[in-house]
């Protein structure tokens, strides 16, 4: 090598230095560190997916795809029907139009004759009801005259005061005859009940009713309307006359309520028998 090539290399290592420091590279930016940037669909996919459901949820999605379900057959249902319809001929659609006829008329039928006896049963429940109500207060009334029930209402109270012992069992019949006559339903004699077998007798200086001796002052209770017995104890030659006749004396006094309590029991035919049937 020749002294100036020489010389022309030094003067170059002079002029350039000993070391290139290194530039440093620019610090990368996050987006382009890591993988691209993503868009905003994508961010969306993400939020999305994997979805996060909860319990409640899941029923009503299983609620609604039932429903929908349901929906989707009956449709299809209803168009298979449509599309059979749709295709059948004229005889078949009045074929089929007069069963639909025939099968309401029969429904009709039905609905009129249930609602028949629904009335029926109404009116026989109503009429038994009644017969009942009936034959209740029929055993009611039928017990008063019989003396089996007590009784009360209006009516009077007639008392006799025999000082004299002169009071005999007919004039005390013929009294109970006479309030008889006038209307009276329930009469008690000194706590004995009268009724229509009563028979009265002499006993001695008393009198017995249906075998009961009783003593003055002989107290009648009679329900009935005091209007009218009263009177009919007061004509003339009455009741009350003969009474006084025989020195008795003879009070009669309204009232309200007459309770007649003296009960007979009820006694059982030997011959008679209802002839009903």
């Amino acid at each position: 090598m020749s002294t100036q090539e020489e010389t022309g290399d030094n003067r170059l290592r002079k002029e350039l230095p000993e070391e290139v420091p290194a530039v440093a590279a620019p610090a990368p930016e996050p987006e382009e560190a890591g993988e691209p940037p993503l868009t905003g669909r994508q961010r969306l996919v993400q939020g999305l997916w994997p979805p996060r459901v909860t319990r409640a949820q899941l029923i009503v999605a299983l609620l609604l795809f039932g429903l929908g379900f349901g929906l989707a057959v009956q449709v299809a249902s209803n168009s298979d029907g449509d599309s059979a319809l749709r295709g059948a001929r004229q005889e078949d659609l009045v074929r089929i139009l007069d069963e639909l006829d025939d099968r309401t008329q029969r429904l009709e039928d039905e609905k009129q004759d249930l609602e028949t006896q629904r009335d029926e049963l109404e009116n026989s429940s109503n009429q038994a009801e009644e017969a009942r109500r009936q034959t209740i207060e029929k055993e009611r009334q039928l017990g008063v005259l019989a003396g089996t029930v007590a009784a009360e209402g209006t009516g009077i109270t007639m008392t006799i005061e025999d000082p004299r012992g002169t009071v005999e069992a007919d004039m005390l019949l013929d009294a109970i005859q006479e309030l008889r006559a006038a209307g009276a339903e329930a009469i008690q004699v000194n706590g004995v009940r009268v009724v229509a077998s009563t028979f009265l007798t002499d006993s001695g200086e008393s009198v017995s009713v249906d075998g009961n001796k009783i003593n003055a002052p002989y107290r009648f209770k009679v329900i009935g309307k005091p209007q009218d017995l009263e009177p009919a104890l007061n004509i003339p030659g009455g009741v009350v006359q003969t009474l006084e006749k025989e020195q008795a004396t003879v009070t009669v006094e309204r009232s309200d309520k007459i309770v007649v309590d003296a009960l007979r029991a009820a006694k059982r035919p030997d011959y008679a028998r209802s002839s009903s049937q």
